[in-house]
């Protein structure tokens, strides 16, 4: 009887040091796995899950963080053993970077207008608005993107999206900043020309859109300045969203300009000036 007891019991140790030594292996590869480096300079540790937060603590190259978990798009993590904070989601590995910015804490959806079934406006020789608009809208996204940014296109190809998801993208992705891609038409051909940046809600909207406009004096057509547009894009975000549109395509001397992509790259270097102008006032 003892010897059948002895051999019983034997196991039972074998088998909770079989079960206590996975759990470790288990807990070891998590935690391996949930450690990160930071690979840049001037991280902000904050003590909530986006840029509005309170920054309590900067971190450079080669500081580990250990991640407990997820919300918003930005990671709950431990710094210095015993300490927390939130860090964003996006630069963990981001290699694009030397230096976090606070651009580089911000997420902005970008959407260029119409796309798929919706050709938008047409040129007088029958261009359609849609192409237009992605392709200035990836510019700006590119630039963003090398600064760290998080960025979420509304569309990213020749592809239909309703008018009334657009906004939606601000709520699902908890972004910070809605910028619309618009170009221009009259009623009748070659008869307006010029760029506007439209704002609907008066506040943070109208400062963004007078930001962006502030860089624009470089841009070689006629100014139409910063306005209110009762646009839906722009008027059912309840994040800062502006509409610019940057030349009247129906206009045979404004159309020159916005299919050549050295306007395009001209407008995306002040769209991207503008917003890291209102970020670094705002937050």
């Amino acid at each position: 009887m003892k010897t059948k007891f002895y051999i019983k019991n034997k196991r039972g140790f074998y088998t909770t040091l079989i079960i206590i030594g996975t759990t470790l292996i288990i807990l070891l590869i998590m935690l391996v796995k949930n450690n990160i480096g930071v690979g840049f300079n001037n991280l902000a540790i904050k003590t909530g899950p986006g840029i509005q937060y309170k920054t309590v603590k900067t971190v450079n190259r080669g500081t580990r963080l250990q991640i407990l978990s997820e919300k918003n798009n930005w990671y709950r993590v431990v710094y210095k053993n015993q300490k927390i904070g939130w860090i964003p989601t996006w630069l963990v590995n981001n290699n694009k970077i030397t230096n976090a910015t606070k651009l580089s804490e911000t997420t902005i959806v970008l959407d260029p207008g119409h796309g798929g079934n919706d050709s938008g406006a047409l040129s007088t020789h029958g261009q359609k608005e849609k192409t237009y608009t992605l392709q200035l809208a990836q510019k700006v996204a590119n630039k963003l993107r090398n600064q760290g940014a998080h960025v979420i296109m509304t569309r990213d190809s020749d592809k239909s999206v309703s008018l009334y998801k657009r906004p939606d993208f601000s709520t699902d992705n908890h972004a910070n900043l809605f910028v619309s891609f618009h170009f221009d038409s009259s009623s009748t051909d070659n008869t307006a020309s010029g760029f506007t940046n439209y704002y609907y809600h008066a506040g943070k909207s109208k400062q963004l859109a007078s930001d962006i406009n502030s860089y624009m004096g470089n841009v070689p057509l006629n100014n139409r300045g910063v306005q209110i547009g009762n646009y839906l894009v722009i008027r059912d975000v309840s994040i800062p969203s502006v509409l610019l549109e940057m030349g009247y395509i129906n206009n045979d001397h404004d159309f020159n300009k916005i299919k050549n992509p050295t306007y395009q790259n001209l407008v995306a270097n002040d769209v991207l000036k503008g917003i890291n102008r209102y970020v670094n006032k705002t937050y």
